[in-house]
């Protein structure tokens, strides 16, 4: 069994005002409220919506 790398990433901006598309990609990555953190398998996929959203989230 391989081990997967996983990524980090935590809520620093609320996803208010911005596209319906970014909220919903926010939500898809596991993320509620402002400071909420979420630990993914690092994937060319979870890497996309991470870039798309890059403005209202830290990568930990």
């Amino acid at each position: 069994m391989t081990t997967q790398q996983t990524v980090k990433i935590q809520l620093v901006r609320s996803p208010i005002g911005t596209k319906e598309s970014h909220r919903a990609t926010v939500r898809g990555l596991g993320l509620r409220k402002l400071n909420s953190t979420s630990e993914l398998q690092d994937t060319p996929a979870v890497r996309g919506m991470i870039n798309k959203i890059s403005y209202l989230i830290k990568v930990l």
